[in-house]
């Protein structure tokens, strides 16, 4: 019988975050107008002489409203891990649209695995050359890390999975990996 589990980590407080989202949404169109205006100002007196204030104004307005559109679905960002028999998924999804694949781990071959708040964490945190990976939202949930050595680069990554994942995951370790 085949152990699948699939979870979606949401930020709990998304206030500020959606106030935001709404806010780059009218900076946006704000911004898209005031640089329709400019610019066509600059095509309409560049026969009369240049007026580069308009140009540089127009493009520099341009500029802001493409990057809040390609940037503001980030504001909505939540976690997907996704287990199956002993192999581990990442991906990061921004607004419920678009998916990033973060990557896989197979929990046969990590070195240790344990909560964030445990001892084992602060000594492999603290080692030397340890590339961290976080991906987690909420700082106040049991967040719970994997310390591996991949093509002789040591790493950590650090996630908040729920008690249930955890139960799997730990079946699937090898002895003596989950430290407290």
């Amino acid at each position: 019988m085949d152990r699948f589990r699939e979870e979606v980590v949401r930020k709990h407080k998304r206030g500020m975050e959606e106030v935001l989202y709404y806010l780059a949404f009218v900076v946006m169109i704000l911004t898209g107008a005031t640089a329709l205006l400019y610019i066509s100002a600059f095509l309409a007196y560049i026969g009369q002489g240049f007026d580069f204030y308009s140009l540089i104004f127009g493009l520099f307005n341009a500029g802001i409203c493409v990057f809040l559109f390609l940037r503001r679905d980030r504001l909505r960002t939540e976690y997907e891990y996704t287990f199956t028999n002993g192999a581990l998924d990442f991906a990061m999804v921004f607004n419920n649209a678009k998916r990033k694949s973060l990557g896989s781990l197979n929990v046969k071959t990590v070195d240790a695995f344990g909560p964030v708040n445990s001892a084992s964490f602060q000594r492999y945190i603290s080692m030397d050359g340890v590339k961290q990976s976080r991906w987690f939202l909420n700082r106040e949930a049991e967040l719970y890390y994997f310390y591996f050595q991949k093509e002789s680069a040591k790493r950590i990554i650090v996630l908040e999975p729920s008690p249930d994942m955890v139960a799997d995951i730990r079946a699937f370790l090898p002895y003596g990996v989950y430290q407290e």
